[in-house]
C-alpha cells in the first residue's frame, strides 16, 4: 500500500486507534511504519516481524450513534418519485434509482448502509457485511489440501490446480474451451465503455488483469481532463461522516438536438463509490425546468440519494489542490507498480531461516531468474525501485525488474539482497521480502513442502510455490501451487491439476499475471481494506474542513432552479423510457440460473442484473461478485415470458455467444420489469426474440432440415413441415427438445431428431438481411493453445487459456492465421459456385453437410499442431484444384462460345 504526506500528517495528530480486526493467524499491533511499508527507522532485532501486544494509551471516543430519522430536524421525507425497493432488496448489495446509469460494477454495489458507523462492515466484517465470529476464526484449520509442494495451514487456502471459477454459464467438456476465451468475471470492471478500450491495455499478453478497479479513472477521464467547469461539494453528514460529491453537465453524444447528461460521483468513507450518469429527460419533471442552465445539484441529489442530509454540503473552493486531492482519492486503489518477493529454497530446506540464509543461488535458480526478468544495476536506477537503495548500494548491487502490461514489477530476490554473516534472521533481506504482499518461493528438487507457518510476517498474504524439474536442460519444467490468506478471493489465471509448465515465455506470462492478480485480490482482505478506509476518511475529512466555501448546495450558482411553486405537485414523472438510452448500466433485482432447461431443481441466485450499452453482467448479492458477464455484441437473442400466470412466472432467457443461455426471473408483480429488460436489450444488442418451432417428420421420418455444427440451418426441404412451421434458412437453433444445443454432441443430436416423441426447437431468426446471427466473438475469436504436460498421464494436454498463442515455439503468426481465414473463405466461395449442396436425401444423415464442415474445419478443435498443419495443407491443395477446375471450365465455355459464334456466322 502506498503512503502519502496527508495521511502521515493526520496520523501524527490523531489519537491512537484501537487494534485492527484481522483475519490472520496472529494478532498484530498497528505499527505505522510496517502498515505503510515504510522503513524510516531500523527494525528491531526481535520484534519487528513478530506478533506484538496491542498498544496501550488513551482510549478513543466511541462512534457517535446516528440520529433517528424521525427526530432529525433536517431530515426530509423521500420524494414520491423514488422507485420502491425491489423484491430482493433485503439481501443487501446495493441500492439504486432505476433511472441512474452506473459506470462500473462497484458502483452497482454502492450501499449507503455500509458507510454508516453502525454498519457491521465498519467493524471489520466480511465482504458480505457480517461480522466474523472470533471463535470460528480461532478454530480454522485450513482446507486440508496438501501435496509435495505445499502443506495445509490454518487461515490459508491452497490452490493445487483444477480449481473452477464460480459463476453462471460455466459448462464442462465441450463448452469449457470456448468459455476460456471470455473475460473472467473478476476482470470485469467498467461497464459503460467498449471492451476494446481495456483489452488493448493487455498488448500481447495472454491474460486479463483481475480484481482491478478500473472505474477509478472516472473522475480523471470525465471531470479532470475535460477542462470544462464542474462542481464539487463537501460536507460531514451525521450518519455517513465526511462525503464528497462531483457534478458535471455535458451534452449527450449522438443526440439530435439539445439533450444533456449529468455525470455524478458520490464518495463516502466506504471504498465503493457511486459513479454514473443520469439523462436530464429521465429525471421527474417536477425537478426540471425550461431554462438552458440545467438541473440544480440539490434536485438531482434529492432524486438519486434522498437519504443524504443536503444541508451539510458546501461548495468546494477553487483551489487547484481540490481537484488534485479528489484525483488522488479516487485512484487510491490503483497502483501500477508492484514489488514481489522471491525466496530461494534448496533441497532439504523449508524454514524461513534456511531460505533467508542461502548466501548464493544455484544454476536452477539463476535459470528461473533469467526467465522472470532482467537484472538491473540499482545505483542510478531511475525507474520503480520498490524501496531499494539506488544511491549507495546498501540494499545490493543488482536486482530483478520487468514490465508486464501496464505494470512495473521489481522483485526482491533473497540472494540479491545483502547477506549478513552470523545473523540467522537476515533482517536486511527480511525487511524487504517480509513487507511484500506476494512472495514467490522457488524450490529445488528435494525441497521439503512449504507451509506459511514457517513465515513470521503479517504482510505476506500470498505465496506462489514453484518447483523445478530437469533444470538447465531442454526439458525444464515447473510445477506450481498457490496458497493465500482465507479472506482473499480466488484469482486467475487458473491451471489444470497436475500441470507441468515448460520453460517458455508462456510460463513467464502466466506467472507474472498470477503475481499481479494476487496483489489486486489481496487488497480486498480486511487488513488492507481497513488501512485504505482510514486513509480515505482522512482525505474526505480534510476536504470537508479546509477546502469549502460558505455557499450551500441549494444556492449554487451553476445550475440554478427556477421556483415552480405549486406546479411541482402536478408533474412527477420523467419521460417514460428515456433512461433506456443511457450508456451506463441500468439495474434490476432478479434471480438467476444457467439457462439449461434440463437442469431442474437448481437453486436460483439472488442477483443484480446490469445492462449497459456494452455489457451484460449478473452480480450475486450474497458474495457481491460478478457471476456472469458477456458483451452486448455477443447477445444473439432472448426469450421473454411476461405472463405472471405462466409456469415459473415472468422470466427472461438471454442467449449469447454459441447459443448458451442464462435465465433470470422476477416476482409475479414485477412482470413489467421483464418488458423493460427486453426494451433495453433491443437497443443495445443485435439480437432478437427467439421463436419456438415444432417441425413434423416427413414420411420417412426425417425432420426436413439440415444444420451445421454451430446450429445454423443450412438447408430446408421446399414446402416441408419445417419450412411451413416457420423455420428459415440462416436461423440458429439454440435448443433442441429442451436441451441446449451447444452441450449436445453429433450423436446426441441425431438421436433426439430420430427418436424424440416430438421435435421441439428454439431458434434465433436471421437478421433483416437473411444472415445468421452470430456473436462478435464467434466471428472474430480464434482458439489458440498452450501446451502443458499432464504429469498424471505423461502426455501433453492442450488447454485453452486465452486469446493469444502462448507457446514461444509456434510457427503461426498473425499473418498466417489471417491467410488461413482468407483461404477458407475462398474455398467456401468456390464450393458454393461449383458444387452446390445436393438436395436432402432421406437416407442422408443431418450432419453430413460436407460443405459446412469443410469451411468450419480451420477453427474446429485440433488434437495437435500436426493435424492443423495437415488440414491447412489440404485446404491449399483443394483450393489449387478448384482453381484449376474453374479455369478449365472457363476455357471450355470460351471454346463453346467460339464454336457457337462460328456456326452462326454467314457463309
Amino acid at each position: 500500500m502506498q503512503s502519502d504526506d496527508l495521511f502521515l500528517r493526520k496520523f501524527c495528530r490523531q489519537r491512537p486507534r484501537p487494534p485492527l480486526a484481522t483475519v490472520n493467524f496472529d494478532s498484530k499491533r498497528d505499527d505505522p511504519f510496517l502498515l505503510l511499508g515504510l522503513h524510516a527507522a531500523p527494525p528491531e532485532p526481535d520484534g519487528f516481524f513478530r506478533a506484538l501486544s496491542a498498544p496501550t494509551g488513551e482510549t478513543p471516543k466511541p462512534a457517535k450513534p446516528p440520529k433517528p430519522e424521525g427526530l432529525s430536524k433536517k431530515a426530509k421525507p423521500s420524494p414520491p418519485q423514488i422507485p420502491q425497493p425491489g423484491p430482493y432488496d433485503n439481501l443487501g448489495g446495493g441500492a439504486w434509482v432505476r433511472n441512474f446509469a452506473h459506470y462500473d460494477v462497484q458502483s452497482i454495489l454502492f450501499d449507503l448502509l455500509e458507510a454508516t458507523p453502525s454498519s457491521p462492515s465498519q467493524g471489520g466484517g466480511s465482504v458480505g457485511g457480517a461480522v466474523e465470529d472470533p471463535d470460528q476464526c480461532l478454530l480454522d484449520e485450513g482446507d486440508g489440501n496438501d501435496n509435495e509442494l505445499l502443506l495445509s495451514c490454518p487461515h490459508f487456502r491452497n490452490e493445487m490446480g483444477g480449481e473452477e471459477r464460480a459463476g453462471l454459464g460455466n459448462t464442462q467438456g465441450r463448452g469449457g474451451l470456448w468459455l476460456s476465451l471470455r473475460n473472467p468475471n473478476d476482470a470485469v470492471s467498467v461497464l459503460e465503455e467498449p471492451r476494446e478500450s481495456h483489452v488493448q491495455q493487455q498488448g500481447k499478453s495472454n491474460y486479463f488483469i483481475e480484481h482491478a478497479d478500473l472505474g477509478a479513472h472516472y473522475y480523471r477521464k470525465y471531470f479532470y481532463m475535460k477542462g470544462e467547469y464542474h462542481q464539487n461539494f463537501f460536507g460531514i453528514d451525521d450518519r455517513l461522516g465526511p462525503v464528497a460529491i462531483s457534478f458535471r453537465r455535458e451534452e449527450k453524444e449522438g443526440s439530435s438536438g439539445a439533450q444533456y447528461n449529468y455525470r455524478i460521483i458520490f464518495r463516502t468513507t466506504e471504498l465503493k463509490t457511486l459513479r454514473g450518469s443520469i439523462l436530464e429527460e429521465s429525471v421527474p419533471s417536477a425537478a426540471r425546468h425550461t431554462t438552458p442552465r440545467g438541473l440544480s445539484p440539490k434536485r438531482l441529489l434529492e432524486f438519486i440519494i434522498p437519504e443524504l442530509n443536503l444541508h451539510c454540503l458546501r461548495l468546494a473552493s477553487t483551489s487547484p489542490k481540490v481537484r488534485d486531492t479528489l484525483l488522488k482519492l479516487d485512484e487510491q486503489g490503483l497502483n501500477f507498480q508492484r514489488k514481489v518477493g522471491v525466496m530461494y529454497c534448496r533441497a532439504g530446506q523449508s524454514s524461513e531461516e534456511d531460505m533467508y540464509n542461502n548466501e548464493s543461488s544455484g544454476p536452477a535458480f539463476e535459470e528461473f531468474l533469467d526467465l522472470l526478468g532482467e537484472r538491473v544495476k540499482l545505483k542510478g536506477w531511475e525507474k520503480y525501485r520498490a524501496q531499494l537503495d539506488t544511491k549507495t548500494d546498501s540494499t545490493g548491487i543488482l536486482s530483478l525488474y520487468t514490465r508486464y502490461q501496464d505494470y512495473e514489477v521489481m522483485f526482491h530476490v533473497s540472494t540479491m539482497l545483502p547477506y549478513t554473516a552470523n545473523n540467522t534472521q537476515q533482517l536486511l533481506r527480511k525487511r524487504h521480502i517480509g513487507n511484500d504482499i506476494v512472495t514467490i518461493v522457488f524450490q529445488e528438487p528435494g525441497a521439503l513442502p512449504f507451509t506459511p507457518k514457517a513465515i513470521r510476517s503479517h504482510f505476506q498474504h500470498v505465496f506462489i510455490i514453484i518447483q523445478v524439474e530437469k533444470s538447465c536442460s531442454d526439458h525444464t519444467y515447473y510445477r506450481v501451487a498457490v496458497t493465500r490468506s482465507k479472506d482473499i478471493p480466488l484469482f486467475g489465471p487458473l491451471f489444470p491439476k497436475g500441470a507441468r509448465f515448460p520453460r517458455s515465455a508462456a510460463f513467464r506470462d502466466f506467472l507474472l499475471a498470477k503475481a499481479v492478480n494476487a496483489e489486486n485480490a489481496a487488497e480486498k482482505a480486511e487488513k488492507f481494506r481497513s488501512m485504505a478506509t482510514r486513509t480515505r476518511q482522512e482525505y474526505l475529512k480534510d476536504l470537508a474542513e479546509n477546502y469549502v466555501t460558505t455557499t450551500p448546495i441549494d444556492s449554487s450558482t451553476k445550475f440554478p432552479l427556477l421556483s415552480l411553486g405549486g406546479k411541482r405537485k402536478d408533474k412527477l414523472k420523467g419521460a417514460k423510457g428515456a433512461e433506456l438510452h443511457s450508456a451506463g448500466a441500468l439495474v434490476w433485482a432478479v434471480r438467476a440460473t444457467s439457462g439449461n432447461e434440463e437442469e431442474t431443481g437448481g437453486q436460483k441466485l439472488p442477483c443484480l442484473l446490469g445492462v449497459s450499452a456494452e455489457s451484460v453482467v449478473l452480480i450475486e448479492r450474497y458474495t457481491r461478485r460478478v457471476v456472469f458477464n458477456c458483451c452486448c455484441r455477443d447477445v444473439i437473442g432472448w426469450k421473454a415470458v411476461t405472463d405472471s400466470r405462466a409456469i415459473g412466472g415472468p422470466c427472461l432467457d438471454i442467449f449469447y455467444e454459441r447459443g448458451e443461455a442464462v435465465s433470470i426471473s422476477v416476482m409475479d408483480s414485477q412482470a413489467e420489469e421483464i418488458r423493460e429488460m427486453v426494451q433495453r436489450l433491443e437497443l443495445v444488442t443485435r439480437g432478437c426474440e427467439a421463436r419456438e418451432v415444432t417441425p413434423l417428420r416427413d414420411g420417412v421420418g426425417q425432420p426436413g432440415f439440415l444444420m451445421s455444427e454451430e446450429g445454423f440451418v443450412t438447408d430446408l426441404q421446399r414446402f416441408g413441415y419445417a419450412e411451413s412451421g416457420g423455420l428459415q434458412l440462416g436461423a440458429r437453433v439454440v435448443r433442441l427438445c429442451g436441451h441446449a444445443l451447444v452441450h449436445l454432441g453429433p450423436e446426441e443430436r441425431a438421436r433426439l431428431l430420430r427418436t424424440a416423441h416430438k421435435i421441439h426447437i428454439t431458434v434465433i431468426p436471421p437478421d433483416e438481411n437473411g444472415k445468421p446471427r452470430r456473436s462478435e466473438r464467434g466471428v472474430r475469436g480464434s482458439e489458440r493453445w498452450m501446451g502443458i504436460e499432464d504429469s498424471g498421464e505423461g502426455r501433453h494436454i492442450e488447454t485453452l487459456f486465452s486469446l493469444s498463442v502462448l507457446s514461444e515455439n509456434t510457427d503461426s503468426s498473425e499473418e498466417e492465421w489471417q491467410s488461413i481465414a482468407d483461404l477458407a473463405t475462398a474455398c467456401r466461395s468456390i464450393l458454393e459456385a461449383l458444387s452446390p449442396l445436393s438436395p436432402l436425401h432421406p437416407s442422408q444423415p443431418w450432419w453430413s453437410d460436407r460443405r459446412v464442415l469443410l469451411c468450419a474445419a480451420p477453427w474446429q478443435e485440433k488434437e495437435d499442431k500436426a493435424v492443423l498443419q495437415a488440414e491447412v495443407q489440404s485446404l491449399r491443395q483443394n483450393n489449387q484444384r478448384l482453381q484449376e477446375e474453374s479455369q478449365s471450365t472457363v476455357s471450355r465455355l470460351i471454346k463453346v462460345t467460339e464454336l457457337l459464334c462460328n456456326v452462326n456466322k454467314p457463309c
